[in-house]
């Protein structure tokens, strides 16, 4: 009551700008609370059983034999889900599907196609027909061998091509062929591995990050439109996983292995459309996206990629 007659005495001026700097507070406080209650939701409970067979019998991951994709394969199957895996080498297919069926006791097809060629959605068609699908993992995709400046990229022509045909092309096409099925039944599940790369332009590495930005849009345009048919279209960005593209093989905290990014990612499905799938990346990617200049980050990018290009030349002279 004394502070209410303390503001009473205040002049008209000095009393505006007293609860504007009130309700600002009250704002900022507002605003945490939710961000605190959010980030439990997302980080600690998670969504629950959602990613279940009960979308569908079958789980579907491209470049399902090592990494990302592979860890991705290995949580869904044991989860429940039958899995289509589909990867360019038949033979590290056969060992990933013995590996599940032995582990998990699921149901494994296979479909070996090469996502740098165009004529291959056809055959992929075929092996997807008849399957109960509930989730499509677009995980395939392809890197620089090392940070190169655009026109010294070793074959230029061949390498925009393959980069758009197995980063761009093959998450269109795979939701293409996935993605009515799910709608028929009103349900279903579609995660499209994009890239930390893809929320900044990244030099030296430009056209993947270019990739990147597509997958990220692309995902987050389609949950737009069918989100109101019960469809679930995420879009991933995850930062370095320690994985043979990444070359980082010591995993840390803020480097996880990918079991346990896969494994994090999964609780964020249905509660985030665009996720780094992380906590600690979801951190790095709130710092860089909130209180770094775009200049800063386009200045380390470009420094950081430049030392690892000099390296990698220094080191194939050496060979």
């Amino acid at each position: 009551m004394e502070s209410f007659n303390a503001v009473g005495t205040l002049q008209p001026a000095e009393r505006a700008l007293f609860w504007v700097g009130a309700l600002a507070t009250a704002s900022l406080a507002l605003w945490l609370l939710y961000k605190i209650i959010t980030g439990f939701r997302i980080w600690v409970l998670g969504n629950g059983d959602l990613l279940s067979p009960k979308l569908g019998k079958w789980a579907v991951v491209t470049g399902a034999t090592d990494g990302i994709g592979k860890s991705y394969a290995e949580e869904l199957a044991r989860r429940g889900f039958s899995m289509m895996l589909i990867s360019r080498s038949q033979e590290k297919l056969d060992d990933v599907a013995k590996s599940l069926e032995s582990e998990y006791n699921v149901e494994t097809k296979t479909i070996a196609v090469d996502y740098s060629k165009n004529d291959i959605y056809p055959k992929i068609e075929k092996g997807l027909a008849g399957l109960e699908i509930g989730v499509l993992v677009n995980n395939v995709g392809i890197s620089y061998s090392y940070p190169e400046f655009f026109l010294h990229i070793p074959d230029l022509e061949n390498f925009i091509t393959t980069m758009i045909n197995v980063n761009i092309t093959s998450v269109c096409q795979m939701t293409r062929l996935v993605l009515p099925r799910m709608e028929a039944r009103a349900k279903g599940v579609i995660l499209n591995i994009s890239s930390a790369s893809g929320m900044f332009p990244l030099p030296l590495l430009t056209i993947y990050s270019s990739t990147k930005v597509f997958v990220d849009f692309f995902s987050r345009g389609l949950q737009a439109e069918y989100k109101c048919k019960g469809i679930i279209i995420q879009s991933v960005l995850p930062f370095f996983v320690a994985t043979k593209m990444t070359k980082i093989r010591k995993p840390t905290l803020d480097k996880p292995t990918p079991e346990r990014y896969v494994a994090a990612e999964l609780t964020t499905v249905g509660l985030q459309d665009q996720t780094n799938g992380y906590f600690p990346h979801a951190v790095m990617g709130w710092v860089i996206h909130v209180l770094a200049p775009i200049k800063l980050v386009l200045y380390l990018g470009l420094r950081l990629n430049k030392s690892q290009r000099g390296g990698y030349l220094r080191r194939r002279k050496l060979r």
